[in-house]
């Protein structure tokens, strides 16, 4: 089976275009990582830090706005509500 030269130009192209995805997609840095087990720990690891800190900063700051809000539904004296959201705050200012 014999390929003329129209096919083996058109099968180039079709290679390089897939050379050229390859690249773009950083294969070979994947492959890299993945061959060496340290470094991939060490990635994983600096990556829980940040993702656990920013929890931590982000729920901080959540846990603030919530006070503050029922501080402010409070001083509104709503009835049913204010009482609930009164001992609530108490129990969480007595915690702090």
């Amino acid at each position: 089976m014999e390929m003329n030269q129209a096919e083996v130009q058109e099968l180039e192209s079709r290679v390089e275009k897939i050379a050229l995805i390859m690249e773009k997609s950083k294969i070979g840095d994947y492959v890299a990582i993945m061959s060496k087990p340290k470094t991939l720990l060490f990635n994983n690891f600096i990556g829980g830090l940040a993702r656990g800190f920013g929890m931590a900063i982000g729920f901080t700051i959540l846990g603030a706005l919530v006070v503050y809000l029922l501080r402010q539904a409070v001083l509104l004296n709503l009835p049913f509500i204010g009482g609930f959201i009164a001992e609530i705050v108490k129990i969480v200012q007595d915690n702090l």
